[in-house]
């Protein structure tokens, strides 16, 4: 029998749930609430931390994809044996830390947050726990190891509800669809993020997602609408110039804004380009 799931619990989740926060904090233009996720992502999830030592155990299974059975087997063993040497009571007492301030600071809705990935961190929450019997302990690992050999990684960041949308809409006052672009969405997720990695993923996508959105924007310029347009041709290098630079640039919002509209741009020029 599968014990049940207590997410607040679950490291994984809560920090899900709270990238999640910050990332709607921000697309609402919430400077407050955003200032205090990151805050609780610092406090609770340092370097060395009990909590950051917990999460690596999930994230090193929930993040993985596309690997060899072989390899998933390797690294599920890994992270039982790492999660074993955490000491179960300091970890329940800094999860009570982390679920009082999370109350206090932001609200008990926190725990409610959609995260797409839920069943995958539930899963791990239970193959990791003491209580659950063999049998369920194997199916849980299969269930892990499956998801862990899947190249399904993309759906799991995390959605934009409708509400969030509009009001990134409204913010930025641009035309979008009803969802964000994966792209866009994998920015914002990694931005949140980067507060407690240092932001070496987070710069290093930016800098590979920075040089794409240009080479499609000086692509752009030769197409014949363009190249017409006076004007439009001059904004376009406006935005190659504005795109070089953030390569000196220390990255704050502003810098977030822009690649999100850029984005936005490039993708429209590309569908009307093919649709022509």
């Amino acid at each position: 029998m599968k014990i049940k799931h207590n997410k607040k619990r679950n490291t994984a989740f809560v920090y899900e749930a709270l990238v999640r926060e910050g990332t709607s904090a921000i697309l609402q233009g919430d400077e407050k609430r955003r200032n205090t996720v990151i805050s609780l992502i610092k406090k609770h999830f340092a370097n060395d931390s009990i909590l950051k030592k917990d999460l690596e155990c999930y994230r090193s299974l929930y993040e993985a994809n596309s690997l060899s059975e072989a390899n998933c087997a390797k690294i599920i063993k890994e992270s039982r044996l790492q999660k074993r040497l955490i000491d179960p009571e300091g970890l329940f007492i800094k999860q009570s830390d982390l679920i009082h301030d999370v109350n206090k600071e932001l609200s008990p809705q926190i725990f409610n947050n959609f995260v797409p990935n839920y069943k995958s961190l539930a899963s791990i929450y239970q193959m990791f726990s003491n209580d659950t019997s063999p049998k369920d302990s194997v199916l849980l690992e299969n269930s892990v190891l499956s998801h862990m050999q899947s190249r399904e990684q993309s759906s799991e960041i995390a959605e934009v509800d409708d509400i969030v949308v509009n009001s990134f809409v409204q913010k930025f006052n641009t035309k979008y669809d009803e969802q964000l672009l994966d792209e866009q969405k994998t920015v914002l997720n990694l931005y949140i993020k980067s507060f407690v990695d240092n932001s070496v993923e987070f710069k290093m996508y930016l800098n590979e997602e920075i040089k794409r959105l240009k080479d499609e924007v000086n692509k752009a310029k030769h197409n014949n609408l363009i190249k017409s347009d006076s004007d439009m041709l001059s904004k376009t290098e406006k935005i190659i110039e504005k795109l070089d630079s953030f390569k000196n640039t220390q990255i704050d919002e502003h810098v977030l804004s822009t690649v999100l509209k850029v984005q936005s741009l490039v993708k429209e020029t590309v569908e009307n380009g093919n649709s022509n």
